[in-house]
């Protein structure tokens, strides 16, 4: 896969580039990683990228040109190219959409800062608009940040493990059970008995039961999500 990142905060995404899954990544070939400084595509001497919006308000707006021609520099492929725009204003993300952008053969992430990006960017130029939450962040590298690392975990062969991608959170909609290991008895609390017991059948009940408890406990809107699909399916 190759991932084009557009961004005013360019070190940001070097230093994570460096560190954990990306770095493994990368290492084994399987992401090409390009990131952009959207200054170097300004045209006047200080490198205006951002202008006072139209009509009046608080802040400024990226501008136009400065993505359109960085866009262009980059080789932009409108048919084959998949452009995403993390925004307040987009789709929730999940792990069902990170599967899916892991299926593309290359994501071009344009960075929002300061009031946001000219409407003619996301008309003209973006996909898909990606909300990860509802929350305030000091610029949209952070929130690409999220996405790419979702992403690129669901690549084959980044994970040394690929059975860990089947077995996590959000699988079927739920949180993933409890999880133990040694020692078996730390102070007084102990591991579950039957996690040491080798039934495999009784230890996959224990944990769908606990999962379903956790969910239902912790994150009612996946819960109810559930629900409806399981009985959607009986139908």
């Amino acid at each position: 896969m190759r991932i084009d990142v557009i961004t005013l905060c360019p070190k940001i995404v070097e230093a994570a580039s460096g560190e954990g899954i990306l770095k493994q990544a990368i290492k084994k070939g399987l992401l090409r990683l390009f990131i952009h400084q959207l200054r170097d595509y300004a045209k006047d001497k200080h490198r205006t990228v951002d202008d006072r919006p139209y009509g009046g308000g608080p802040g400024m707006v990226l501008k136009c040109e400065p993505i359109f021609d960085a866009m262009e520099a980059i080789g932009y492929d409108k048919e084959k190219d998949t452009v995403v725009f993390p925004s307040p204003s987009g789709l929730p993300f999940s792990q069902k959409l990170a599967a899916s952008l892991a299926s593309k053969q290359r994501l071009i992430f344009i960075c929002g800062q300061y009031e946001g990006v000219d409407q003619r960017v996301i008309d003209q130029l973006v996909d898909l608009e990606i909300c990860i939450g509802d929350y305030i962040l000091s610029n949209g590298t952070i929130a690409t940040l999220v996405i790419i690392d979702s992403v690129v975990r669901l690549i084959p062969g980044v994970l040394g493990n690929e059975n860990s991608v089947l077995d996590e959170s959000f699988k079927d909609m739920l949180l993933e059970a409890p999880q133990y290991t040694r020692p078996r008895k730390f102070r007084d609390w102990e591991v579950p008995e039957v996690l040491l017991s080798g039934n495999h059948k009784a230890i996959s009940t224990w944990r769908k039961r606990l999962a379903e408890e956790k969910t239902e406990k912790f994150r009612k809107d996946l819960w109810e999500a559930k629900k409806k699909e399981t009985q959607y399916e009986s139908d």
